[in-house]
C-alpha cells in the first residue's frame, strides 16, 4: 500500500465500533473525547435511518459518549442532500420515521402521495403493507425510487429483522424498478459526510467493522480504511474478501494515541 498523508479528520462507523448491543466498546468514550479535544474534524456515520442526530445523540449520551449533535450523519440525512441537489423543492412520497421525515423536510421537500417525484424507502420499526402497496403503485406510475440503504435485516434482542434492503427487493419484484442506494457502500454517503466537514480523502480514515459496507465504501471514496473487530467482521472473514483494508486492529482503543 503506498503512503499515505497523515489522518486530519476522522469519519466512523457506530454500531459495531463505538457501541455493541446497547453498550460502549471499551475505549469508545475515550477515543470520542480525545476527537473532541484535537479539534480535527469527524463524523460519526450510521446507515440508520430511523432517527435524527438528535436522538442518535441522546442515545449516544445514554451511553457515555460524548458526540455533538452535528458530529452525526445519517443515511437519512445523505439522501435529503442528494435529493435536493437532484431535484431541489421536489416531492415525495416516504415509507420511514422521523430521522428520514425530518431530513426531507430540512431539506424544502414536501411529503406527498399524490404523483410524487420520489417514493424513498426507509427503515421503520413497522412496515405497513399498505404503504408498501401504495408506493408499489406510485412507482408503477412513475415515481423515482430511492432507498437510505441496502442493509437485508437490523439486529433486534429477539433476534435479524427484515431492514430496508428486504422491503426494496419486494418493491422491485413487484415493479421491475431497481432503487438507488445512497448509504454505505455506495461512496456516495462518505463524500456527502467529507463535504459536510469540508474534509479530503487523502488525510481522511475511514474506522468500520464491516468489510461489506464500511471498509467498501471508504476504499472507493479513496479514504484510509481501519477495520476493528469489535463488531461484524473478523480477521478471517476479511482474508476472505478480494479488498483489503488499509489495515486492521483490535478496537478504537488502539487509535485514540493517533488522534
Amino acid at each position: 500500500m503506498h503512503d499515505r498523508k497523515p489522518v486530519q479528520s476522522w469519519l466512523t462507523d457506530m454500531d459495531g465500533v463505538l457501541v455493541h448491543e446497547g453498550q460502549p466498546v471499551p475505549g469508545a468514550p475515550e477515543f470520542i473525547k480525545k476527537l473532541r479535544a484535537s479539534g480535527k474534524p469527524f463524523l460519526v456515520l450510521t446507515n440508520n435511518s430511523i432517527y435524527t442526530p438528535r436522538d442518535l445523540q441522546a442515545r449516544l449520551a445514554r451511553m457515555g459518549l460524548d458526540v455533538p449533535e452535528e458530529s452525526i450523519w445519517s443515511s437519512a440525512l445523505a439522501t435529503a442532500q442528494f435529493l435536493a441537489d437532484q431535484r431541489p423543492g421536489g416531492t415525495a412520497y416516504v415509507i420511514g420515521e422521523a430521522g428520514l421525515t425530518t431530513a426531507l423536510h430540512a431539506v424544502g421537500y414536501v411529503l406527498s402521495d399524490f404523483a410524487p417525484d420520489y417514493v424513498v424507502l426507509g427503515e421503520t420499526r413497522t412496515y405497513s403493507f399498505e404503504a408498501i402497496t401504495k408506493a408499489i403503485r406510485l412507482i408503477n406510475d412513475g415515481a423515482r425510487f430511492i432507498c437510505t440503504n441496502p442493509d437485508a435485516t437490523g439486529p433486534s434482542v429477539e433476534g435479524a429483522l427484515p431492514a430496508a434492503g428486504s422491503v426494496a427487493a419486494m418493491i422491485s419484484k413487484a415493479t421491475g424498478v431497481e432503487p438507488y442506494f445512497v448509504g454505505k457502500p455506495n461512496p456516495m454517503m462518505m463524500r456527502s459526510a467529507l463535504n459536510t466537514i469540508d474534509a479530503h480523502s487523502e488525510t481522511t480514515a475511514m474506522i468500520g467493522d464491516r468489510m461489506d459496507t464500511d471498509i467498501l465504501c471508504g476504499l472507493e471514496a479513496g479514504l484510509e480504511t481501519i477495520l476493528v473487530l469489535t463488531g461484524i467482521s473478523s480477521r478471517a472473514e476479511a482474508e476472505r474478501y478480494p479488498y483489503r483494508p488499509s489495515r486492521i486492529v483490535t478496537s478504537v482503543a488502539d487509535l485514540i494515541d493517533e488522534v
